[in-house]
């Protein structure tokens, strides 16, 4: 299973901030969203960051509810992990696990083209598992 076949199903949208907007605007997009990391981009859709939930709450433990009122650039993760849609299930769980994060970014030629969750990736390996396991026993009731 490859990333762009994750995209296919769950679609390639992906909610984005400039870096210059502030972490109170970005809180409240995570909220209403209800997700856990917003992609910060350019005006040329290029990447230029990402900030997650443990961003927010670094910033906070370390500088008080005032930080607030700073741009995002203050408290984003700059140099952001990405993938690209030929990318397995099995690069992009090496990858996370590895980076210690659950958000990764797909990149095409440099632009913002979707973004896997850790979620999207475990809900894709138990149908592959599931399936696997359904093989198998298919297999062992024909033999």
């Amino acid at each position: 299973m490859l990333v762009k076949n994750i995209l296919a199903e769950k679609g390639s949208g992906v909610e984005t901030m400039t870096p210059d907007r502030t972490l109170a605007e970005a809180v409240q997009l995570l909220a209403r969203r209800r997700i856990g990391a917003v992609v910060l981009t350019g005006t040329d859709g290029r990447i230029a960051g990402i900030l997650s939930e443990r961003d927010i709450v670094r910033i906070l433990a370390g500088e008080g509810p005032g930080v607030l009122e700073k741009p995002i650039s203050a408290a984003m993760t700059a140099r952001v992990q990405v993938c690209h849609e030929d990318n397995s299930i099995n690069d992009v769980m090496e990858i996370m696990t590895a980076g210690r994060f659950r958000h990764l970014p797909v990149e095409r030629d440099g632009v913002l083209v979707g973004i896997i969750s850790i979620g999207d990736v475990v809900k894709k390996r138990i149908e592959q598992v599931e399936h696997e396991a359904q093989e198998i026993r298919n297999y062992i009731a024909t033999a």
